[in-house]
């Protein structure tokens, strides 16, 4: 995965990232959980359908997928990490699931089966393209006319605090870091409506919708574990990276994300409030 447009997205995910995650599959599809029901409910998979879910990772969505479409229908789990989609494969053996299959692609550029699909499915998997319309558009000519696309993403980091609570505990530790381009690829890529709209209307898709949704992120174990889990990855980890940090930084980090995290702790667990966008669109 070294060559094309999303060369450095390939290398990131194939590597230290797509082993983090692989390694914490468990602990991120039960907080995300609440998220792909979102996206399975506005996608309203029927039986028989054949469905491709873009940015799959270890497998969480396409499975429950290919469960809403049952056995004559068919779910393609497609990311850019050979790492993660090793991951899903065994998990779809381990669950049974005949009805799905996986496949390394870059979607801005891969030569997906032309109209051989009746929906498109995303959970956080399409906000990391060097250039979005060009990918839409490519994904587009998978679809059959009048196929949908459901996929959501993260409404910007100041309004999620699963990253803008980690954030500033290490940059309170050690210090500032320099800013990104909110629209360059990343989680919080798609956080501007109207400039999602265009992307999608860029590609050539119709009856364009955004919708804000609000729900809780339902991460594993206690706020302590939650503390611990949110320093590993994410914004934290990148301040500690680009900082040097050391170990005594990120315990620093993890206490103060713990006091952080208290005030979402209830009796069914940690309930961390997140603000999502769910995007919809067709092909003519």
């Amino acid at each position: 995965m070294g060559e094309g447009p999303n060369r450095e997205q390939a290398e990131l995910w194939s590597s230290v990232s797509g082993e983090k995650w692989v390694l914490n599959a468990r602990v991120l599809d039960a907080m995300m959980a609440p998220a792909l029901d979102c996206v399975l409910e506005a996608a309203a998979l029927q039986a028989g359908e054949r469905v491709l879910d873009i940015g799959c990772g270890t497998g969480a969505s396409t499975l429950a997928a290919a469960e809403r479409v049952g056995p004559e229908g068919r779910v393609t789990g497609a990311d850019i990490s050979p790492v993660m989609l090793e991951a899903a494969r065994k998990r779809a053996v381990g669950a049974g699931c005949k009805n799905a299959d996986f496949v390394v692609a870059d979607a801005q550029v891969h030569g997906f089966e032309p109209g051989a699909y009746d929906a498109i499915i995303s959970r956080f998997g399409v906000m990391f393209f060097d250039d979005p319309v060009a990918a839409f558009a490519n994904m587009a000519k998978a679809l059959r006319p009048g196929g949908r696309v459901h996929v959501v993403g993260w409404s910007g980091m100041e309004r999620n605090p699963w990253f803008s609570l980690p954030r500033q505990a290490a940059v309170d530790r050690l210090g500032e870091v320099v800013a990104e381009d909110p629209r360059a690829p990343g989680p919080t890529a798609f956080a501007e409506l109207a400039y999602v709209r265009g992307i999608l209307e860029g590609a050539g898709l119709c009856e364009v919708t955004a919708e804000e949704v609000t729900l809780d992120l339902t991460p594993m174990g206690t706020v302590l574990h939650v503390a611990k889990f949110a320093a590993h990855l994410g914004p934290a980890a990148r301040v500690l990276m680009e900082k040097g940090g050391t170990a005594e930084d990120k315990a620093a980090i993890i206490d103060a994300l713990a006091e952080d995290f208290q005030r979402y702790a209830t009796r069914d667990g940690v309930r961390v409030p997140a603000v999502l966008t769910l995007y919809g669109a067709r092909r003519g």
